[in-house]
């Protein structure tokens, strides 16, 4: 992360969830505090629209392997130098909580689709609905901003068009328990989902 932001143990997932446009990776030395050293050097990535965790965890560990071979090389010839860490703009990046990964369709749809691509692939933002097989839980991995309107958690039409408390959301790909990630229209095969359909946060 880009320090003091999303200082703690989930700052790629958080950065994405709040929406930010930018992250990064940084090396610093290590104090008692928690991520409180001071910086040695950094590099930032913007946060595409539909960029997940997954993607941006891929895109910073090879950064940050990058950076930290910079650093040493700096240590070796006895250049490295730190800098101590703004006061300003702390703020901490909290474990995931289950609770938190259950899509709340009440929420603006831009909100919703920051949860999921937070948490997309893991531990990935779910819902609970009867498709016709009993209620299961469905995950969700990829989702679109869509033009909708309608009670938060009503399907749209019948091909994965949720309403959000503003706007809706259009799921692309999801996973059933135990099952691969899958396109919405391959899990719909086999599921039902009709036009005014709830589904349970």
């Amino acid at each position: 992360s880009l320090l003091p932001r999303w200082r703690g143990a989930a700052p790629i997932q958080r950065a994405v969830m709040a929406g930010d446009a930018e992250t990064g990776v940084m090396v610093m030395k290590m104090e008692a505090g928690l991520d409180t050293g001071p910086v040695a050097s950094q590099a930032r990535v913007a946060i595409g629209p539909d960029a997940t965790g997954g993607e941006l965890h891929d895109t910073l560990s090879l950064l940050g392997a990058d950076l930290m071979a910079e650093a040493l090389a700096a240590l070796a010839r006895g250049e490295l130098t730190f800098t101590p860490q703004r006061e300003e703009g702390v703020t901490y990046a909290q474990k995931i909580d289950k609770a938190e990964c259950r899509i709340d369709w009440r929420r603006p749809a831009h909100e919703a689709h920051d949860l999921v691509r937070g948490l997309s692939p893991f531990p990935g933002a779910f819902f609970e609905s009867d498709f016709g097989h009993g209620v299961e839980r469905v995950k969700v991995l990829q989702t679109q901003i869509a033009e909708g309107e309608g009670a938060p958690g009503v399907a749209l039409d019948d091909k994965g068009l949720i309403a959000c408390g503003e706007g809706a959301l259009r799921l692309v790909k999801v996973q059933r328990g135990g099952k691969a990630p899958m396109a919405i229209d391959e899990f719909l095969r086999g599921r039902k989902l009709a036009q005014g359909q709830t589904l349970a946060a």
